[in-house]
């Protein structure tokens, strides 16, 4: 089967081929002019096989925002869908959203889309919603894409180029579906410009033939305000965390440890792994602080959320805000135990480097840290997740596999 990788190549082809990226990459930055759409994106926070939020900016208010979509492979007109507008909190920098809110969709089925705000039309992309059956694919996940943009935009590229490679093959278990994000889009939470910096930078991540990569986002600790619910379509008062089905085997649950880990979100999580464990082969959580750090003091969801995530058999915890790359030995009770939870992380989307605690028990063999600008491959097959980190540039780091727990 061919690597989710990037490929490793010679140093010298590389940096033509980085060369050509980035001509390419100053075509994909879609200027803020008037109501001319930009910085287009897909988010998934509940039923992806069915919904998703389209969503762009504009640097005027205009009068009308709508979007046009349809199925890829048919013939059929275009649909229109209105959209949610107002202005992004923020500062003093002036900027628009514009969510287009898609229901009823047929799952694994790719849609065209094309937003339009007054006169001004964007390209025509696509993106495809989540299949509904049992089926085997792949997610990525990584967090922190804050503080070095030059990095941010290398990686951005790195994902679209595997996400179209993982799709020009018939193996249905290559097929990179959604962007798992686990926090810390930008410095501080409250400037609009620094997040319309991130978005522009986002779409770098789009593919040649207009492929947009669904986001599954969760709030960092740098993420505080109102705009990262305006970004990503929340309502104005949720508290981002939610779960969805990825397929029918595949729960993925995003939490927020902004807020208090304790209360309601831990009643909520108990119910959400109660359930969910029952009906799900595999069962995966993510948040931004972590309760097992490569580098910092584990977060209070030590207490609140791991008991859970040891009850009901977790199969992997994905982590950010470390600034490192990490993956446990198998941990319950505070020890390592062959049917424990894995915890892996701590973000490298575009984010400074720091230097891992390497000789903090839980990153011992089987597991490993390290440090470097990364994003981790998740594939699901049916008795086997399989997990690689890649480094910038292609270089597989890490991999392991968790064996299916409970044989659906």
């Amino acid at each position: 089967m061919r690597s989710l990788q990037t490929p490793r190549i010679p140093s010298a082809t590389f940096a033509l081929g980085m060369l050509l990226l980035w001509a390419c990459a100053a075509k994909a930055d879609a200027r803020l002019d008037g109501t001319k759409p930009a910085q287009w994106r897909v988010t998934w926070t509940e039923e992806p096989s069915t919904k998703a939020t389209v969503s762009w900016s504009t640097a005027a208010q205009g009068d009308s925002h709508t979007l046009r979509f349809r199925e890829k492979e048919g013939d059929d007109e275009f649909s229109v869908q209105l959209a949610e507008s107002g202005r992004y909190t923020g500062g003093d920098f002036e900027l628009y959203y514009h969510h287009a809110r898609l229901t009823d969709l047929k799952p694994a089925t790719a849609y065209e889309i094309q937003m339009v705000s007054d006169t001004n039309e964007s390209p025509i992309f696509y993106f495809v919603t989540a299949p509904a059956t049992d089926r085997e694919f792949s997610i990525l996940h990584g967090g922190d894409s804050r503080s070095d943009q030059d990095a941010r935009r290398r990686v951005n590229i790195m994902i679209s180029e595997m996400v179209a490679q993982s799709h020009d093959n018939e193996i249905l278990s290559d097929d990179i579906l959604a962007l798992a994000h686990g926090g810390d889009y930008i410095v501080s939470g409250n400037r609009m410009d620094l997040w319309s910096t991130w978005l522009s930078d986002h779409e770098l991540t789009a593919t040649p033939d207009g492929r947009l990569l669904p986001i599954i986002p969760a709030r960092g600790n740098h993420d505080k305000g109102k705009p990262f619910n305006e970004v990503f379509g929340f309502p104005e008062d949720d508290l981002n965390y939610y779960s969805l089905s990825i397929g029918s085997q595949v729960k993925f649950i995003t939490l927020n440890s902004e807020t208090s880990t304790a209360g309601d979100q831990a009643k909520w999580l108990a119910n959400e792994l109660s359930q969910t464990r029952k009906s799900h082969r595999w069962l995966l959580v993510q948040y931004h602080r972590p309760v097992y750090p490569a580098v910092k003091t584990p977060h209070t969801a030590l207490k609140s959320w791991v008991p859970l995530f040891e009850r009901f058999n977790v199969d992997l915890v994905c982590e950010a805000d470390g600034h490192v790359i990490k993956r446990t030995l198998p941990i319950r009770d505070g020890k390592p135990d062959e049917t424990g939870v894995v915890y892996i992380g701590e973000g490298g989307l575009g984010v400074p480097q720091r230097s891992p605690k390497t000789d903090r028990w839980f990153v011992q063999s089987p597991g490993m840290a390290d440090k470097g600008n990364h994003v981790f491959v998740l594939t699901f097959r049916k008795n086997v997740l399989e997990g690689k980190c890649v480094l910038e540039g292609g270089k597989l780091r890490d991999e392991f596999t968790r064996n299916a727990r409970n044989g659906l």
